[in-house]
Formats: C-alpha cells, sequence, structure tokens
C-alpha cells in the first residue's frame, strides 16, 4: 500500500520517489517513464518517416519531442522536483547544461572564425599547383 502525501508535499515528490518499502507504486513509476519515453521515440520516428506532416515543419516538432523526452528523464528516471531535496541536482543539471552549452557555442564560433578567415575553394587549389 502506497502511503498518503500531504498536499504540500506533494509538489516534491517526483513519481517513483516513494517511502523506502513501496516497490510496488516505484516500478509502476518507472514503468510509466518507460512507456512515455519509448511512446516519444516511435512517434519521432513516425514524424520523420511518415508522409503526414508538412517537411518544413518536422525539425520543429522533433526538437518538441526532444524536450518532452527530457522532462519525461528527469522527472520519471531522475526525480528532479522543485523540492528542498533536490536542489543540489538541480545545480548539477544546470552545470551540465552550461557545459553543453558552452561547448555547442564554442565549437559554433570556432567554425564560424574559420569559414571567414579561409580563403575559397579555388585559390586553395591553385596554391596547391
Amino acid at each position: 500500500m502506497s502511503e498518503f502525501i500531504p498536499a504540500h508535499k506533494a509538489a516534491e515528490v517526483a513519481p517513483g520517489d516513494l517511502p523506502a518499502g513501496d516497490t510496488e507504486s516505484a516500478v509502476l513509476g518507472y514503468v510509466i517513464g518507460l512507456v512515455l519515453a519509448g511512446g516519444l521515440t516511435v512517434v519521432s520516428f513516425y514524424i520523420t518517416r511518415g508522409r503526414l506532416f508538412w517537411p518544413p515543419s518536422i525539425p520543429t516538432a522533433l526538437i518538441v519531442l526532444a524536450v518532452a523526452q527530457i522532462g519525461v528523464h528527469l522527472v520519471f528516471f531522475l526525480h528532479i522536483t522543485s523540492g528542498p531535496d533536490s536542489t543540489n541536482n538541480i545545480l548539477a543539471l544546470a552545470f551540465g547544461i552550461l557545459i553543453v552549452f558552452l561547448i555547442i557555442a564554442g565549437s559554433l564560433w570556432i567554425m564560424g572564425n574559420l569559414n571567414h578567415n579561409m580563403l575559397p575553394m579555388d585559390q586553395i587549389m591553385n596554391m596547391q599547383r
């Protein structure tokens, strides 16, 4: 049996983050997360292969589904909540997002700088002759 969680504590509890000994509810939370993540994956493959969507809207739909899948993973598997117990997890997640952003932005900046400063291909080919 699952323990009653008061309303003011309900916002601090993630699915699958239940009292010790309540393995049925924890497994149910993981199964729900697995089904949602699998469903989002199947839908994204269907969007790319099907002819139901207008082709220019496919990248936007895939981005929306990717963000939804990130949310499912954060809530159901990593148990990220807005409660005070998740402060360290949220800070670690924010730091990880910052590092990924810096790597992507730095790579784009370097590639843009190289593209701007390189000679056109025909001039490079003429230099090699």
